[in-house]
Protein backbone atom coordinates (compact mmCIF):
# COMPACT_ATOMS: atom_id res chain seq x y z
CA UNK A 1 0.00 0.00 0.00
CA UNK A 2 1.30 3.14 -0.99
CA UNK A 3 1.75 6.16 2.06
CA UNK A 4 -1.60 8.13 1.99
CA UNK A 5 -2.53 11.84 3.37
CA UNK A 6 -5.97 12.48 4.30
CA UNK A 7 -7.26 15.80 5.43
CA UNK A 8 -10.40 17.10 6.78
CA UNK A 9 -10.63 20.94 6.81
CA UNK A 10 -12.85 23.47 8.54
CA UNK A 11 -13.24 26.89 9.02
CA UNK A 12 -11.54 26.01 12.39
CA UNK A 13 -9.16 23.24 12.11
CA UNK A 14 -7.51 20.43 9.79
CA UNK A 15 -7.28 16.96 11.00
CA UNK A 16 -4.70 15.13 8.93
CA UNK A 17 -4.21 10.91 9.15
CA UNK A 18 -1.20 9.61 7.33
CA UNK A 19 -1.64 5.90 6.42
CA UNK A 20 1.80 4.88 5.74
CA UNK A 21 2.90 2.04 3.19
CA UNK A 22 2.68 -0.81 6.12
CA UNK A 23 -0.90 0.64 7.50
CA UNK A 24 0.09 2.36 10.49
CA UNK A 25 -1.50 5.76 10.79
CA UNK A 26 -0.18 8.78 11.85
CA UNK A 27 -1.83 11.99 12.69
CA UNK A 28 -1.68 15.86 12.66
CA UNK A 29 -3.56 18.97 13.22
CA UNK A 30 -3.51 22.46 11.75
CA UNK A 31 -5.55 25.08 11.90
CA UNK A 32 -8.25 25.05 9.43
CA UNK A 33 -7.96 26.41 5.68
CA UNK A 34 -10.56 28.22 3.79
CA UNK A 35 -9.60 29.45 0.37
CA UNK A 36 -12.51 31.83 0.22
CA UNK A 37 -11.03 33.70 3.13
CA UNK A 38 -6.92 33.59 3.56
CA UNK A 39 -4.26 34.28 1.32
CA UNK A 40 -2.22 32.23 -0.43
CA UNK A 41 0.77 33.27 2.17
CA UNK A 42 -1.73 31.91 4.92
CA UNK A 43 -2.72 28.63 3.47
CA UNK A 44 1.16 28.00 2.88
CA UNK A 45 1.72 28.94 6.47
CA UNK A 46 -0.70 25.75 7.42
CA UNK A 47 0.80 23.34 5.36
CA UNK A 48 4.25 24.45 6.39
CA UNK A 49 3.13 23.60 9.81
CA UNK A 50 1.51 20.33 8.90
CA UNK A 51 5.03 19.39 6.89
CA UNK A 52 6.98 19.74 10.18
CA UNK A 53 4.94 17.38 11.39
CA UNK A 54 4.69 15.10 8.48
CA UNK A 55 7.98 15.78 6.86
CA UNK A 56 7.16 12.40 4.80
CA UNK A 57 7.76 11.51 1.02
CA UNK A 58 3.70 10.93 0.16
CA UNK A 59 1.83 9.25 -2.92
CA UNK A 60 -1.71 10.23 -2.40
CA UNK A 61 -3.00 13.18 -0.82
CA UNK A 62 -6.89 13.53 -0.39
CA UNK A 63 -8.03 16.63 0.75
CA UNK A 64 -11.65 17.95 1.60
CA UNK A 65 -12.30 21.46 2.62
CA UNK A 66 -14.73 23.84 3.21
CA UNK A 67 -14.72 26.47 0.34
CA UNK A 68 -13.66 23.81 -2.25
CA UNK A 69 -16.71 23.53 -4.06
CA UNK A 70 -15.30 25.68 -6.76
CA UNK A 71 -13.08 24.48 -8.81
CA UNK A 72 -10.56 27.27 -9.12
CA UNK A 73 -10.52 26.79 -5.26
CA UNK A 74 -9.80 23.23 -5.47
CA UNK A 75 -7.18 23.80 -7.97
CA UNK A 76 -5.07 26.67 -5.18
CA UNK A 77 -5.38 24.09 -3.42
CA UNK A 78 -4.03 21.29 -5.00
CA UNK A 79 -1.22 23.54 -5.81
CA UNK A 80 -0.30 24.98 -2.98
CA UNK A 81 0.01 21.41 -1.08
CA UNK A 82 2.24 20.25 -3.88
CA UNK A 83 4.78 22.86 -2.90
CA UNK A 84 5.90 20.84 0.05
CA UNK A 85 4.57 17.60 -1.04
CA UNK A 86 5.70 17.53 -5.08
CA UNK A 87 5.29 13.74 -5.87
CA UNK A 88 2.10 13.44 -4.46
CA UNK A 89 -1.14 12.60 -6.62
CA UNK A 90 -3.59 15.31 -4.99
CA UNK A 91 -7.06 15.32 -5.28
CA UNK A 92 -9.14 17.78 -3.32
CA UNK A 93 -12.42 17.71 -2.93
CA UNK A 94 -15.09 19.69 -0.75
CA UNK A 95 -16.23 19.07 2.68
CA UNK A 96 -19.56 17.90 2.25
CA UNK A 97 -18.46 14.62 0.38
CA UNK A 98 -16.56 14.15 3.10
CA UNK A 99 -19.09 14.05 4.99
CA UNK A 100 -20.82 11.81 3.20
CA UNK A 101 -18.70 9.14 2.85
CA UNK A 102 -17.82 9.05 6.41
CA UNK A 103 -21.48 9.07 7.93
CA UNK A 104 -23.29 7.47 4.83
CA UNK A 105 -20.63 5.27 3.58
CA UNK A 106 -22.41 3.19 0.45
CA UNK A 107 -25.50 3.90 1.78
CA UNK A 108 -28.32 6.51 0.81
CA UNK A 109 -29.09 9.69 3.22
CA UNK A 110 -28.77 13.09 3.90
CA UNK A 111 -25.57 13.90 5.72
CA UNK A 112 -25.09 17.68 7.65
CA UNK A 113 -22.46 19.16 8.85
CA UNK A 114 -23.04 21.29 11.90
CA UNK A 115 -19.46 22.90 13.07
CA UNK A 116 -17.95 26.60 12.93
CA UNK A 117 -20.10 26.79 9.84
CA UNK A 118 -23.10 24.42 8.22
CA UNK A 119 -23.56 22.60 5.05
CA UNK A 120 -25.93 19.68 3.92
CA UNK A 121 -26.11 16.98 0.73
CA UNK A 122 -28.50 14.48 -0.29
CA UNK A 123 -26.26 11.14 -0.96
CA UNK A 124 -27.31 8.22 -2.96
CA UNK A 125 -24.49 5.90 -1.32
CA UNK A 126 -21.92 6.89 -4.25
CA UNK A 127 -22.30 11.05 -4.85
CA UNK A 128 -23.98 13.95 -4.01
CA UNK A 129 -26.77 14.23 -5.98
CA UNK A 130 -28.04 17.63 -4.40
CA UNK A 131 -26.80 20.42 -2.14
CA UNK A 132 -29.33 23.30 -0.38
CA UNK A 133 -26.80 26.40 -0.96
CA UNK A 134 -24.83 27.16 2.51
CA UNK A 135 -23.98 30.76 1.79
CA UNK A 136 -21.75 31.37 3.76
CA UNK A 137 -21.29 32.82 7.92
CA UNK A 138 -22.03 35.65 6.90
CA UNK A 139 -26.09 35.41 5.35
CA UNK A 140 -26.78 31.72 6.95
CA UNK A 141 -25.00 28.81 8.16
CA UNK A 142 -27.56 28.88 10.38
CA UNK A 143 -27.50 26.50 13.90
CA UNK A 144 -23.32 26.52 13.50
CA UNK A 145 -21.23 28.01 15.86
CA UNK A 146 -20.77 31.58 14.24
CA UNK A 147 -24.23 31.99 13.77
CA UNK A 148 -24.96 30.55 17.51
CA UNK A 149 -22.07 33.23 19.01
CA UNK A 150 -23.66 36.15 16.25
CA UNK A 151 -27.24 35.57 17.93
CA UNK A 152 -25.70 35.45 21.32
CA UNK A 153 -23.80 38.84 21.44
CA UNK A 154 -27.06 40.09 19.70
CA UNK A 155 -28.87 39.73 22.70
CA UNK A 156 -26.14 40.59 24.93
CA UNK A 157 -25.49 43.90 23.60
CA UNK A 158 -29.16 44.63 23.24
CA UNK A 159 -30.37 43.54 27.18
CA UNK A 160 -32.05 40.12 25.39
CA UNK A 161 -30.17 38.31 27.51
CA UNK A 162 -31.23 37.17 31.27
CA UNK A 163 -29.29 39.93 33.47
CA UNK A 164 -27.70 36.79 35.30
CA UNK A 165 -26.29 35.67 32.43
CA UNK A 166 -25.40 38.94 30.93
CA UNK A 167 -23.03 39.68 34.15
CA UNK A 168 -21.12 36.45 33.60
CA UNK A 169 -20.58 37.10 29.74
CA UNK A 170 -19.59 40.73 31.15
CA UNK A 171 -16.86 39.32 33.45
CA UNK A 172 -15.96 36.09 31.32
CA UNK A 173 -15.13 38.18 27.77
CA UNK A 174 -14.67 42.35 28.99
CA UNK A 175 -15.69 43.14 25.81
CA UNK A 176 -16.71 46.76 24.82
CA UNK A 177 -19.12 47.39 21.76
CA UNK A 178 -16.46 49.27 20.28
CA UNK A 179 -14.08 46.16 20.85
CA UNK A 180 -16.71 43.74 19.81
CA UNK A 181 -17.20 45.86 16.22
CA UNK A 182 -13.17 46.07 15.05
CA UNK A 183 -13.17 42.37 15.55
CA UNK A 184 -16.14 42.21 13.12
CA UNK A 185 -15.69 44.60 10.69
CA UNK A 186 -11.66 45.36 10.88
CA UNK A 187 -9.57 42.16 12.26
CA UNK A 188 -9.61 38.66 10.02
CA UNK A 189 -11.86 36.12 10.36
CA UNK A 190 -14.69 37.39 12.04
CA UNK A 191 -16.59 34.05 11.35
CA UNK A 192 -14.29 32.37 13.99
CA UNK A 193 -14.20 34.87 16.38
CA UNK A 194 -17.91 34.79 16.70
CA UNK A 195 -18.00 30.78 16.70
CA UNK A 196 -15.13 30.98 19.47
CA UNK A 197 -18.36 32.32 21.75
CA UNK A 198 -19.95 28.62 21.54
CA UNK A 199 -17.80 27.15 24.11
CA UNK A 200 -19.38 30.02 26.30
CA UNK A 201 -23.05 28.65 25.21
CA UNK A 202 -21.91 24.60 26.13
CA UNK A 203 -20.94 25.71 29.57
CA UNK A 204 -24.28 27.41 30.10
CA UNK A 205 -26.45 25.03 28.10
CA UNK A 206 -28.56 24.31 31.25
CA UNK A 207 -29.90 27.79 31.22
CA UNK A 208 -33.53 27.98 29.56
CA UNK A 209 -31.90 30.56 27.50
CA UNK A 210 -29.00 28.99 26.24
CA UNK A 211 -30.89 25.70 25.54
CA UNK A 212 -33.74 27.54 23.55
CA UNK A 213 -30.86 29.75 21.26
CA UNK A 214 -29.43 26.21 20.85
CA UNK A 215 -32.86 24.88 19.59
CA UNK A 216 -33.67 27.52 17.76
CA UNK A 217 -30.64 27.25 15.96
CA UNK A 218 -31.40 24.15 14.83
CA UNK A 219 -34.68 24.65 13.98
CA UNK A 220 -33.76 27.01 11.62
CA UNK A 221 -30.76 24.87 10.26
CA UNK A 222 -33.08 21.49 9.83
CA UNK A 223 -36.26 23.49 8.37
CA UNK A 224 -34.49 25.50 5.74
CA UNK A 225 -31.74 22.60 4.49
CA UNK A 226 -33.19 18.96 5.87
CA UNK A 227 -36.49 19.71 4.92
CA UNK A 228 -35.70 20.72 1.55
CA UNK A 229 -34.61 17.45 0.44
CA UNK A 230 -36.59 14.50 -0.89
CA UNK A 231 -37.40 11.96 1.69
CA UNK A 232 -36.13 13.90 4.22
CA UNK A 233 -38.85 11.79 6.81
CA UNK A 234 -37.76 8.84 5.57
CA UNK A 235 -33.92 8.73 4.79
CA UNK A 236 -31.63 8.71 7.86
CA UNK A 237 -30.13 11.78 8.54
CA UNK A 238 -26.45 12.20 9.50
CA UNK A 239 -24.39 14.89 11.20
CA UNK A 240 -20.49 15.96 11.61
CA UNK A 241 -19.13 18.97 13.13
CA UNK A 242 -18.16 20.26 17.00
CA UNK A 243 -21.71 21.92 17.17
CA UNK A 244 -23.75 18.60 16.31
CA UNK A 245 -22.00 16.93 18.51
CA UNK A 246 -21.74 18.57 21.74
CA UNK A 247 -25.34 19.40 21.74
CA UNK A 248 -26.38 16.52 20.19
CA UNK A 249 -29.20 15.80 22.82
CA UNK A 250 -30.72 19.61 21.97
CA UNK A 251 -30.18 18.46 18.18
CA UNK A 252 -31.91 15.01 17.67
CA UNK A 253 -34.75 16.63 20.21
CA UNK A 254 -35.40 18.87 17.64
CA UNK A 255 -35.36 16.87 14.75
CA UNK A 256 -37.54 14.20 16.28
CA UNK A 257 -40.22 16.91 17.11
CA UNK A 258 -40.19 17.24 13.31
CA UNK A 259 -40.37 13.51 12.76
CA UNK A 260 -36.51 13.35 11.34
CA UNK A 261 -34.66 10.46 12.44
CA UNK A 262 -31.11 10.97 12.95
CA UNK A 263 -28.82 8.38 12.84
CA UNK A 264 -25.19 9.25 13.32
CA UNK A 265 -23.37 12.15 14.73
CA UNK A 266 -20.17 12.77 15.33
CA UNK A 267 -17.53 15.56 16.41
CA UNK A 268 -15.06 14.86 13.18
CA UNK A 269 -15.82 12.73 9.65
CA UNK A 270 -11.84 11.94 9.50
CA UNK A 271 -12.22 8.04 11.48
CA UNK A 272 -14.61 7.56 8.97
CA UNK A 273 -12.50 9.16 5.73
CA UNK A 274 -9.75 7.02 6.85
CA UNK A 275 -11.58 3.75 7.08
CA UNK A 276 -13.02 4.83 3.43
CA UNK A 277 -9.15 5.16 2.11
CA UNK A 278 -7.33 2.55 3.83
Amino acid sequence: MSPILIADSGFTKTDWRLISSDGKIKQARTLGINPYYQTEEEILEVIEDLYRQLPESIDQIYFYGTGCSSGTNREKIARLIAKYYPVAKIDVNHDLLAAARSLCGDEAGIACIIGTGTNSCLYDGTKITHNVPSLGWAIADEGGGTYLGKMLVTDYYRKDMPVHLREIFKETFGLTKDKFLTHIYQEPMPGRFLASFAKFIGQHINEPYMHKLVATGFDTFITKNVMKYEGYDKLPVHFTGSVAYYFSNVLRQVAQDKGIYVKHISEYPIAGLTLFHK
